[in-house]
This record gives structure tokens, C-alpha cells and sequence, in this order.
């Protein structure tokens, strides 16, 4: 395979990608919703999974064929994304206020997933106990999550995402349909999962770099992208504080929901992901958190320095 072929096999995939997650979640939500389930829980599930599931599916389907280093250097490298580009970029664009409760409960919890994982990393494997452990602590979240916001009668009038006010729209269609999006979506998740990991593969022997590498920027940025598109678009509507959330609570479902599943499917080796960039990670996890905490709301210049340590570590991860 050339480098074009690969990088057209990466393309390609991205988009099958996108095009299986939005399938997903538009048909599992609607269905949810017929079946009785609150919009705000579907919010919390639903999509919370559905915009990681693209880092899900790329991530086991790596493990399976023994290429821990992609799965586990995507999942690393969505989280940095998730943080110096996705908030970077939509505070740079708008000034977003910051809730309390994120800054207090799920920044905690992200950080706190980083440092388990980080800790879990330090022997070179992510072993499938260790992914266990991961994957339960998604439940618990989850479950926490939704009896918290089910407490609270302000979150159940908070905006909903777009995909629930499409599905909210949706549920008078037939049964059939919404069955057919959800099926769709996962064989389009999986094909574009082949065609991404083959594509990163590919690319990685071509320009004699490791698939770490490969993983931690192009197979990352390209699975980050429905949480770039939800963030950016809640950022330039107003609504700072779904943005701000959605970027928070996918690193969190990353590490505990991504890894999790993976790691249970086969132990992986962290091969190319040494503890730099583990400290990386979470080195763009407190200063995410140190510019939330001041100010009670975003400010454009601090959009920038993520911004441009994003681009920094992408330079740092190519060269070194």
C-alpha cells in the first residue's frame, strides 16, 4: 500500500466513522425514547457512548490484532485532542461559562481516570483485569451521573443535544428504521475501523515511524472529530457549559469505557506510549483545570495557549 493509498484508507474510514457513530446514536436514542427513557438519560448514555464510539470500536479492533500501541496511543492522543484542540479551539472562539459541578465532580473523576490509567501503564501492559477495573468505573459513573441529574429539576430543563432533539422528533417513526440506524451504524463503525487501523498501519511502516505515533495524532484527531463538531457548535451557539461537558465526560469515557472494553478483549502492550506522554496527558488535564477554576468562565487567551500547546505536543509527538 503507497503512502496516498494509506492515507485515502485513513480518510476513508474517518468518514465511514462519522457516518456509523451518527447512525448510532440517532437510532438508539430514538429508540430509548420509545421505550420510555427520559431525554436527560439518553443524554447522559446514549450520546455520551455514541461520540466515543468511534475511539471504542478502533480501539478493540487494535487489541484484537495485537496493536496495542495504536489502541492505546488513540485513546491517549483523544484526550490531549479532546483538551489543547476541542476546549482550546471553542474557547478561543467564544468565552464559555464554567459550571461548578464540572470543575467539582467530573474534572476530578477525568484526572482521576488519567492517573489510574497512567499507573495501570507503568509496567508496559494494560492487562485485561486491569480493564475490568476501567470498565466498572464507567458503570459507577454512569449510574452516579444519572441519579445526580435526575435530583436535579434545573438539569432536566438544561438545552438538550442535538442529537436527542432530533430523536425527540423522530419518535413517531418506525420501529423497523430506528433498528436499521442502530445496525447500520455498527457495521459502518467496524468497516471504517478496518479501514483506519489498516490505513494507520500502513502509514506507520511507510514513513518509519511507530503506530504510537501514528495513533496519538492521526488515528486520535480523526476519532475525536464528532466531539470536535458537538463542542465547536455548543461553543458558538452559548452553550458553554454543554461544550465544556461534552469535552470533560468523552476523556472520561475514553479512559474507562474505551480502554476498558479493549483491554477485556485482549491485554495490550504499550508499546510507544512511554510515561512522557502519559505525563503529557495529564499535564494538559490540569492546566484545562487550573483555567476553569479562575473566573468563574473561559477567556479567549487561554483558548490560545491550548491551542498552541496542542500544536506543540503534535510537533513533540512527530519529532521525537
Amino acid at each position: 500500500m503507497t503512502l496516498t493509498q494509506s492515507l485515502l484508507s485513513m480518510a476513508g474510514g474517518v468518514v465511514l466513522l462519522l457516518a456509523g457513530a451518527e447512525g448510532l446514536v440517532r437510532g438508539a436514542s430514538a429508540l430509548a425514547l420509545r421505550l420510555g427513557i427520559t431525554p436527560l438519560v439518553v443524554g447522559l448514555t446514549v450520546v455520551a457512548v455514541g461520540t466515543s464510539s468511534p475511539e471504542l470500536v478502533v480501539s478493540v479492533q487494535a487489541a484484537l490484532a495485537g496493536r496495542g500501541g495504536v489502541a492505546i496511543g488513540n485513546v491517549v492522543g483523544s484526550n490531549v485532542a479532546n483538551l489543547g484542540l476541542i476546549v482550546g479551539l471553542s474557547a478561543a472562539l467564544s468565552p464559555m461559562r464554567v459550571d461548578r459541578g464540572l470543575t467539582r465532580q467530573d474534572m476530578p473523576v477525568m484526572l482521576g481516570g488519567m492517573v489510574v490509567l497512567s499507573a495501570f501503564l507503568l509496567d508496559g501492559t494494560l492487562e485485561q483485569w486491569e480493564g475490568g477495573l476501567l470498565l466498572v468505573g464507567a458503570v459507577v459513573y454512569t449510574v452516579l451521573k444519572i441519579a445526580a441529574s435526575r435530583r436535579s429539576v434545573r438539569a432536566e430543563r438544561e438545552a438538550l443535544p442535538p442529537e436527542i432533539e432530533s430523536a425527540l422528533a423522530d419518535t413517531q417513526a418506525g420501529f423497523k428504521r430506528h433498528v436499521l440506524f442502530v445496525v447500520g451504524g455498527i457495521a459502518l463503525l467496524v468497516w471504517g475501523s478496518d479501514l483506519l487501523l489498516d490505513g494507520a498501519v500502513e502509514l506507520a511502516t511507510t514513513l518509519g515511524v511507530s503506530e504510537a505515533v501514528v495513533g496519538l495524532t492521526i488515528v486520535a484527531l480523526g476519532t475525536s472529530l464528532p466531539e470536535l463538531a458537538t463542542t465547536v457548535v455548543a461553543a458558538l451557539r452559548g452553550e458553554g457549559e454543554i461544550a465544556l461537558g461534552n469535552a470533560v465526560g468523552s476523556n472520561i469515557y475514553n479512559v474507562l469505557s474505551v480502554l476498558g472494553p479493549a483491554a477485556l478483549a485482549a491485554p495490550m502492550a504499550a508499546v510507544g506510549v512511554g510515561v512522557d506522554v502519559l505525563v503529557v496527558m495529564l499535564g494538559f488535564g490540569l492546566l484545562t483545570l487550573t483555567f476553569l477554576l479562575t473566573g468563574g468562565k473561559t477567556q479567549r487567551w487561554e483558548g490560545a495557549v491550548l491551542l498552541l500547546a496542542y500544536v506543540g505536543y503534535l510537533w513533540w509527538v512527530a519529532t521525537g
